[in-house]
């Protein structure tokens, strides 16, 4: 039976670990979907300690900006699909973008029309193959409101991704210091 699970937490707060160990409790067959970026030194470790610590028997989906194609071509043959995380890919799509500055000013409605599309196409797929979906994300509503444009816009444009996975959730966990909170079960 499909379930989608949504694991939302701050810097550090156990989120990719927590989704980690619910996902190979549930299968061996497991696709790691991984949007990151190693742009910079900092990203190539963090991206090399989550590759390690993942099950070798899972399959890596490398997709920074599109998820619902190469997912779909993807998902044959596994029982539970991990995407880790929705904040790469949001800051990841937002950075692509030919519109966007640091300045802001402009208009991201269709920004935000595409990721919520993209969102539900992937929600769908999950729906319709039967699978678990479990997907992680940062909570951007706790902290402080960005003293910049750039960050106003990605915080909001993920706040918008967050409450639409949420809404289509089964289970929503919000991670604190390592320890998972229900929200909705």
């Amino acid at each position: 039976m499909s379930q989608v699970i949504l694991i939302l937490g701050g810097a550090r707060s156990g989120k990719s670990t927590q989704a980690q160990a619910l996902a190979d409790g549930l299968s061996e067959r497991v696709l790691y979907v991984a949007p990151a970026i190693a742009f910079d030194d900092d990203m190539r470790r963090r991206i090399e300690a989550h590759r390690l610590s993942r099950p070798q028997a899972w399959r890596t989906l490398e997709s920074p900006r599109d998820l619902a194609t190469p997912l779909s071509d993807a998902m044959d043959g596994v029982d539970v699909v991990l995407l880790d995380c929705l904040t790469l890919w949001v800051s990841n799509v937002l950075m692509e973008d030919p519109g966007f500055s640091f300045e802001g000013g402009k208009d991201f409605g269709l920004l935000q029309e595409r990721l919520l599309e993209e969102s539900e196409k992937v929600l769908a797929m999950a729906r319709e193959r039967d699978i678990t979906l479990i997907a992680v994300s940062n909570e951007v509503g706790m902290g402080v409101v960005p003293p910049y444009a750039s960050g106003g816009v990605f915080r909001d444009l993920l706040g918008r991704v967050n409450q639409l996975w949420a809404a289509r959730a089964d289970e929503v966990y919000l991670m604190v210091a390592g320890v998972p909170l229900r929200v909705k079960a």
